[in-house]
């Protein structure tokens, strides 16, 4: 064999486990046919919270107008889209670099399947005793005439000038994102969704928050409409829906999902099992229905969030599980998830949902921020905070709604994780005032 492990794909799910591999004296491979760090890395999470973080900022300059504050920054797009550029675009050899320093053998390609052990990268074959595939996924496409004229995600992390009108099909995380920061910048938005529910995983209550404030700020919602026709015309893309339905505007950002990377690797050759819409099926182990090939990341069928910080925890498994470390199935944490809005939502652990589903398992506390006189130092009166309790009052669960939504729940999901008890939590001490003091009084 000419490696231990192949991994396909050079992304958290990838980069995270190869090092260490390599570095234990495994002879490690990583096939990479694009940026090295995946989508997070170049054109995903890092890329899309420096365009936030002026965003942010403004926010809680607003919120404390004649407060301390009088007048607000004014955004440039383009000089943001400069300074993105300066943050993102070397990561990619950065990426590079760390796995060969680690030794690492760079595979540049796209991969496919020969047999169980082989791939061929532009005609040269390799083979491995194990094989991991960390492809990722990638924008839907919306099969519609004239979805042409649309851009995804991708598109809309570089684009070098926000067009003045702009329309967003779907209510996911990219579609509200991108819809706080397009409207922040002064764009006309609106946002258009087949249903009438928008980030259907998160607490629906702080969800409503959210749209009544990008509504308050000039953001359109058009509920239970579905687009089936687009045509450029002299005044911009048109969309035409059912019922008569149209709205033309300037740039059309097609937000209506994700796919998995599954298609052109020759998976069927080797008869391993997926879904083009859901992924890869693995084990409790990451391993597919065909011996010595896993797969890791937004790639695989899985419940869990499909998040950065999952794939890194999924690549670190396999890390332990080929140096031998340990033979058990992988054992997912807590694992905290946000939507980056402004202000964001947060969760951690048991839903509200499925706690008031089983009363007899769950007892729920709701604050406001609106009477936490931290909250009220930058006037911060539209937050808060729900606390899902098991039995035995240890907190399981949480979801935030806030300025600090992200950093409340990171240090509820230590609590969560480590099962914490009431008389523990005591002895938790926190620099006062600080956000930290302010949520963990709560618990």
């Amino acid at each position: 064999m000419d490696f231990d492990v192949l991994f396909i794909g050079s992304g958290q799910g990838a980069y995270n486990g190869a090092i260490p591999m390599s570095q234990a004296g495994l002879k490690v491979a990583v096939a990479e046919e694009g940026r090295f760090g995946g989508v997070c890395t170049n054109r995903g999470c890092n890329a899309k919270i420096t365009l936030d973080r002026p965003v942010e900022i403004l926010r809680q300059v607003e919120q404390l107008q004649e407060k301390g504050f009088n007048g607000a920054p004014i955004l440039n797009w383009e000089d943001l889209m400069a300074h993105k550029h300066e943050v993102i675009d070397g990561l990619s050899e950065s990426n590079r670099m760390k796995l060969v320093n680690a030794g690492v053998t760079i595979l540049t390609g796209h991969a496919k399947f020969v047999d169980d052990h082989t791939v061929s990268i532009d005609g040269h074959h390799y083979s491995s005793t194990k094989i991991v595939i960390v492809s990722g996924q990638h924008p839907h496409q919306m099969e519609i005439p004239g979805s042409e004229l649309f851009h995804d995600s991708t598109d809309f992390l570089v684009t070098e000038h926000l067009p003045a009108k702009m329309a967003i099909i779907g209510g996911g995380y990219v579609a509200m994102e991108s819809a706080t920061i397009a409207n922040a910048f002064g764009c006309d938005v609106t946002v258009i969704l087949r249903g009438t529910k928008v980030l259907r995983g998160f607490y629906q209550p702080y969800v409503q928050k959210i749209i009544s404030d990008l509504q308050s700020r000039g953001v359109k919602f058009n509920f239970s409409e579905s687009i089936e026709q687009a045509r450029q015309t002299t005044a911009g893309i048109q969309l035409n829906g059912t019922d008569g339905y149209q709205l033309t505007a300037d740039y059309v950002l097609d937000a209506s999902g994700r796919r998995p990377n599954v298609q052109n690797m020759d998976l069927d050759r080797i008869g391993l099992k997926f879904d083009e819409a859901t992924g890869i099926e693995v084990d409790d182990h990451l391993q597919t229905n065909v011996p010595g090939i896993y797969a890791t990341g937004d790639v695989i069928q899985k419940t869990v969030p499909k998040i950065t910080p999952t794939a890194i925890f999924e690549s670190l498994y396999l890390s332990h599980l080929f140096k031998q470390e340990t033979t058990a199935a992988i054992n997912y944490p807590a694992i905290p998830h946000t939507v980056f809005t402004s202000p964001r939502i947060a969760a951690v652990g048991v839903e509200v949902a499925e706690a008031k589903a089983h009363p007899e398992k769950y007892h729920i506390v709701e604050f406001d921020y609106a009477t936490d006189w931290f909250r009220q130092v930058g006037n911060e009166t539209n937050g808060g905070i729900t606390i899902v309790y098991d039995a035995d009052n240890i907190v399981v669960g949480a979801v935030s709604y806030g300025n600090d939504a992200v950093e409340t729940i990171n240090g509820l999901t230590d609590i969560i994780e480590n099962k914490t008890s009431h008389e523990d939590v005591e002895r938790l001490l926190y620099i006062f005032p600080s956000i930290a003091h302010s949520y963990m009084r709560k618990v």
